[in-house]
């Protein structure tokens, strides 16, 4: 009985690692799409925060294209990420990051905090490459 009651707290900390470690590779996958489409398309596209998802689409659609995302990522429930642009040019700017054809983006800061637990990672404009600079798992 008292090793049942050992295991169990270190088995529900691998959970959360694990559901936390997922977060983090859905969201960076998206990127990896966002720079792809954008170098391979050669136009910019954008990942848009709204309220319980990120998509990625491009910034601005042909004429007779259809107006849709072209992959979403959905925090777990709970989960939220959070978008800071350092290099913008004012205080309050949308929810988009942007990735140039060029396969450059803008610099970002990518917060998630959920029942799992909590990372921030800090994206190059010149690869898209993540710095974890927090990892935090429950």
């Amino acid at each position: 009985m008292l090793l049942l009651l050992l295991a169990v707290p270190s088995l529900s900390g691998v959970v959360a690692n694990r559901r936390l470690k997922r977060s983090l590779d859905g969201f960076n996958n998206l990127v990896r799409q966002a720079q792809e489409y954008s170098v391979k398309e050669r136009r910019p596209y954008l990942i848009v925060w709204s309220k319980g998802k990120v998509t990625l689409r491009p910034e601005a659609f042909a004429k007779d294209e259809e107006a849709k995302a072209t992959a979403e990522f959905h925090p777990d429930r709970g989960g939220a990420l959070k978008l800071s642009l350092p290099a913008a040019l004012t205080k309050k700017y949308p929810a988009e990051w942007i990735f140039w054809p060029s396969g450059t983006c803008e610099p970002a800061i990518v917060e998630f905090k959920g029942s799992a637990g909590s990372w921030t990672a800090n994206y190059s404009p010149l690869t898209a490459r993540p710095e974890l600079t927090d990892y935090a798992a429950r």
